[in-house]
């Protein structure tokens, strides 16, 4: 196989990455005002902002969910033990040394299986467990009036704070992997510009040179 620069991230795909990005660092912000971590902005304002948001955000998950399917992206994400173990010593061992990523990115699947388990605990458990709390806590009003209503809100308040603290957890993990290797700059371009260095079977880079060369880029 080939390595050459391919439009593999759309539009789409970009905007909703960067509008996911934004509302997720801005609900951490006012939720972490919410519980007294930081005393910037007004209360009421930040509730205010974070319902909003996160209203808002699950709205766009919803619309990627569609896309994700209706385009069959979400084929990329399906997780597979191959190459995990390599992928695992290196980020343990082989990078304090220097030593290249066993993994090569490619054109059907650029996630590498370490990426691919965090990707998978995270949509499928993290951001239903975050969004289903946090829709039980704006609905208190509507099922809270039971004797044992204050005791399901402290349940669903520590379990809502939980998936945030590992949902702000993997964001740290994952700005700190993206300077590593080629670099911050490097490893952010591509969600920018839409291009990525992947490997491309001769099948596929003749077909992209013959019937979308705008795909390709050098």
């Amino acid at each position: 196989m080939a390595e050459r620069f391919v439009k593999v991230y759309t539009r789409f795909n970009r905007i909703w990455h960067w509008s996911q990005v934004a509302s997720i660092f801005l609900l951490l912000f006012t939720g972490a005002r919410m519980m007294g971590l930081h005393q910037i902005g007004p209360f009421g304002l930040s509730v205010t902002v974070h319902t909003l948001v996160a209203l808002a955000l699950l709205l766009l998950w919803a619309f990627a969910t569609f896309w994700l399917f209706t385009t069959e992206a979400w084929k990329q994400f399906i997780p597979t033990r191959n190459g995990l173990r390599q992928v695992l010593r290196y980020y343990a061992w082989g990078i304090f040394r220097g030593e290249a990523h066993p993994y090569h990115k490619q054109y059907q699947r650029r996630h590498n299986p370490l990426q691919l388990l965090s990707y998978l605990a995270l949509k499928l458990v993290l951001f239903p467990a975050i969004w289903m709390t946090g829709l039980a806590y704006l609905t208190y009003g509507f099922w809270g009036k039971s004797d044992t209503g204050a005791v399901w809100l402290t349940g669903i308040a520590n379990l809502h704070t939980l998936a945030a603290f590992a949902i702000a957890s993997f964001v740290v993990i994952h700005v700190y992997l993206l300077t590593i290797g080629h670099g911050f700059r490097e490893n952010v371009r591509p969600m920018i510009t839409g291009f990525e260095k992947v490997e491309v079977s001769p099948e596929a880079e003749a077909y992209f040179e013959a019937e979308k060369p705008e795909r390709l880029k050098g």
